[in-house]
């Protein structure tokens, strides 16, 4: 089983209660624990020496993605982050330099956005580093937005540019906390997730979740220059900085291959950018609004939601089936 059907296969008859609303298969559990017009959002996230980090990042860069992802997942769900803890799990000989740095990277991007590290738990782990978040946050009821309520018309819009992680953005990322906020107070987003495993594997999780079709736009999807870099390097027989290992190859953010730039930007994963849907009413209106508000950051509509089923590409030479997947674990 890969990844996302061993998710399927645990998820299936887990027990719940009367504070769920919404469980596994979204970016963050929601749960009503009573409070007047917010929901809580729980999510954890990990990552892990010699996947998601090699022995070339330093240690306030693995701190700081740690809390990053699960930041940007409460910013998928339009939420606010508030409180983490944190556990840690150290192979014997480790340093305590490094660790303090590692801490020293997660306090800086928590004070950034107002969390407070809480507590947590510490205890070994034979040969890698391995460091695991959990998160709460909060987000009004009538702002928060899932996957499932994509509907046939819409546009589909992404931010940033995509493509090239390894180059450094894995660890650079901003979580659009504060993008995805000023969205849900003045647009109707109909579904959003963020981009951690590539646009063509995230774009899927939204329409299983919608049960509707995709048509993707191939000259719209915005490449980085990151992503043209990348492949130039690849191109060249050059090795990536700080080349990963055989256990490290096959993560979106660790690989650098030399495919083509617009491949890598559906494919790469690690962007921590926002995917989302909107009606296509408010297309030019979302435009010339984000324009004012975020002149800096790029925003780009890639295509539209059709009924059925299924992910297209559209180019030059016509639609046809995109077959293209983002990074899965196992597979």
């Amino acid at each position: 089983m890969n990844e996302f059907e061993l998710i399927a296969s645990l998820t299936k008859d887990l027990p719940g209660n009367a504070a769920v609303v919404a469980g596994a298969g979204d970016d963050c559990a929601v749960l009503d624990l009573g409070l007047r017009d917010r929901w809580l959002l729980f999510k954890t996230d990990a990552v892990v020496e010699g996947v998601h980090f090699d022995a070339g990042a330093t240690a306030a860069q693995v701190g700081r993605k740690a809390l990053g992802r699960c930041l940007s997942d409460i910013a998928a769900m339009g939420g606010e982050a508030s409180s983490a803890v944190v556990t840690l799990a150290l192979p014997k000989a480790y340093s305590g330099d490094f660790v303090s740095g590692v801490y020293a990277g997660m306090a800086a991007l928590a004070r950034q956005h107002g969390v407070a590290i809480v507590g947590g738990e510490t205890t070994t782990n034979p040969e890698r580093l391995l460091i695991s978040v959990a998160l709460v946050g909060t987000v009004e009821k009538g702002r928060c937005v899932r996957r499932g309520g994509a509907n046939a018309g819409d546009g589909i819009f992404v931010t940033g540019e995509l493509g090239g992680s390894r180059l450094g953005k894995h660890f650079e990322f901003e979580p659009r906390l504060t993008e995805a906020r000023w969205l849900t107070e003045h647009f109707g987003i109909h579904a959003m997730i963020d981009l951690s495993d590539g646009l063509a594997g995230d774009l899927r999780h939204i329409l299983a979740a919608s049960r509707v079709g995709a048509e993707l736009l191939r000259e719209a999807i915005p490449i980085s220059p990151a992503a043209r870099e990348q492949a130039r390097r690849g191109r060249a027989g050059r090795p990536e900085p700080g080349a990963a290992t055989p256990a490290e190859s096959t993560h979106p953010g660790m690989v650098g291959s030399g495919r083509s730039p617009w491949i890598a930007a559906l494919t790469d994963g690690e962007d921590f950018e926002l995917l989302f849907t909107l009606a296509s009413k408010d297309a030019v209106p979302l435009k010339d609004a984000w324009k004012q508000r975020f002149p800096e950051l790029r925003l780009s509509c890639i295509g539209k939601i059709v009924a059925g089923s299924g992910l297209a590409l559209r180019d030059r030479e016509g639609v046809r089936p995109l077959e293209l997947h983002g990074y899965t674990h196992f597979a």
